[in-house]
């Protein structure tokens, strides 16, 4: 078993933490992390809501 960085794990509770709604990679090359990637999902709940209308841009 490979020995895992402080700092490593400390980034990946952080943003485990900040994360709402998506995935974290991580990466392992030779049992070390070598990266870690964070993808987050932004979904808008438009059910029940009245749409806002747009104003055309002035000229």
């Amino acid at each position: 078993m490979a020995i895992i960085e402080q700092e490593q794990i400390d980034h990946i509770i952080s943003s485990l933490e900040r994360l709402q709604f998506g995935t974290l990679t991580i990466t392992v090359h030779d049992g070390k992390i070598q990266q870690v990637d964070q993808t987050e999902k932004k979904r808008f709940d438009h059910s029940g809501k009245k749409e806002r209308k747009r104003t055309p841009s002035a000229k």
